[in-house]
């Protein structure tokens, strides 16, 4: 089974190198973790599924690419899985850059390493499509890490100017009246409010820093409750089928923690979102997957693909392609960064995935049992 990012059904149309890579896929991953838990130091204490993220995806991306005449070129090619990795190593590790490049060429050994072990012969040009797909990934994850955390260092520089000002105003005042008094009794009434203050900025910064410990962010309040994410996904197939085009369900049954509500949402959001830029005529499809603990939920329409340069912005409140933002579809813009936020909030990431030949597919990638990723921050 491939859980490539343009969630194509079946492998007969992959080379046999693809297929046995996927094949590997855990002896790879397997490898992987022994090597990146002793030579990342701050790797070593992640939980499995936060430690692995979105790489089993981008994995299998690769694995596509190796197909001569496959419509995609590497493992990175128009689709953000290796952004989002790089996303979720800023909001939710200690990771620094050097830790996810480390990472990733860890993986390009256990791929390079594993696959001939076990019997698979890469040619020159397999190697070269791996070297180009950890290229582009590190390349695209980096940047990505760079403005999670470029968006943090500003969110805590907004909260120090605009939250410490006003008590910061207050003592400073206060202060100067000390300084000018010669009524001694008074003297202690305005020191009282200058402590105050004082005390005041100095709970502020605890909080401050206590939020920097978990990356800070903006969350939704989650209810986490035990259910089955395939069994919700058929209940909002049944709902939009039911006034729209044809919506097909595939994959197996996931039981875990979430936020039922909320996930309904996302999913519901994403399904517009298919409906209202799809190609009509044609099928949407959901489909729930699981792998290493981590729950894929992804959502695929054929249609006018996403531009490379645009597929960031669609996440961003009140944005949308330029394409959508010339054309008649209406709407606010803020479906897909709601479905980012509870991504985010659940421990994990959306991604897209977007070309004219492979079509559109959106894929939320959290945790299968979220309780202990609760706290979670995210920049949506």
């Amino acid at each position: 089974m491939t859980l490539a990012s343009d969630q194509k059904e079946g492998e007969k149309s992959l080379s046999e190198t693809s297929r046995r890579m996927l094949a590997l896929r855990d002896t790879v991953f397997a490898e992987w973790e022994r090597s990146v838990r002793g030579a990342v130091e701050q790797a070593a204490e992640l939980r499995h599924p936060v430690l692995i993220d979105t790489l089993p995806v981008f994995y299998d991306n690769i694995a596509e690419s190796l197909s001569k005449g496959h419509m995609r070129t590497h493992g990175a090619d128009h689709t953000t899985v290796a952004a989002e990795h790089g996303g979720e190593r800023a909001r939710v590790t200690s990771y620094d850059h050097v830790a996810l490049i480390d990472e990733y060429q860890l993986l390009r050994r256990a791929i390079l390493e594993v696959l001939p072990r076990e019997g698979v012969a890469l040619g020159a040009a397999d190697v070269v499509i791996i070297d180009a797909s950890i290229d582009a990934a590190i390349k695209q994850a980096v940047h990505a890490f760079t403005l999670v955390h470029n968006g943090l260092r500003e969110r805590l520089a907004a909260a120090l100017t605009h939250d410490l000002r006003g008590p910061l105003q207050a003592a400073a005042t206060a202060l100067d009246l000390i300084v000018r008094m010669e009524d001694v009794s008074r003297i202690h009434d305005v020191a009282a409010r200058a402590s105050k203050s004082v005390h005041r900025m100095g709970g502020m910064i605890g909080e401050l820093l206590d939020s920097m410990a978990f990356h800070g962010g903006q969350r939704v309040p989650l209810d986490l409750a035990r259910f089955d994410v395939r069994e919700l996904a058929a209940e909002v197939q049944r709902d939009v089928a039911a006034h729209g085009p044809d919506v097909e369900l595939a994959g197996t049954s996931v039981l875990g923690w979430w936020d039922r509500k909320a996930l309904r949402r996302a999913l519901e959001n994403m399904l517009s979102n298919a409906r209202k830029y799809g190609a009509p005529g044609t099928p949407i499809r959901i489909k729930v997957d699981e792998v290493h603990q981590r729950l894929l939920l992804t959502v695929h329409n054929e249609g006018e693909p996403i531009p490379l340069g645009e597929q960031e912005d669609i996440f961003q409140m009140y944005r949308r392609a330029e394409a959508a933002a010339r054309g008649e579809k209406q709407g606010w813009g803020i479906g897909l960064p709601y479905v980012r936020t509870v991504a985010e909030s659940h421990g994990g990431s959306v991604g897209v995935d977007s070309s004219r030949e492979r079509g559109t597919t959106f894929v939320i990638d959290i945790p299968v049992d979220c309780r202990p990723f609760r706290s979670a921050p995210t920049l949506a």
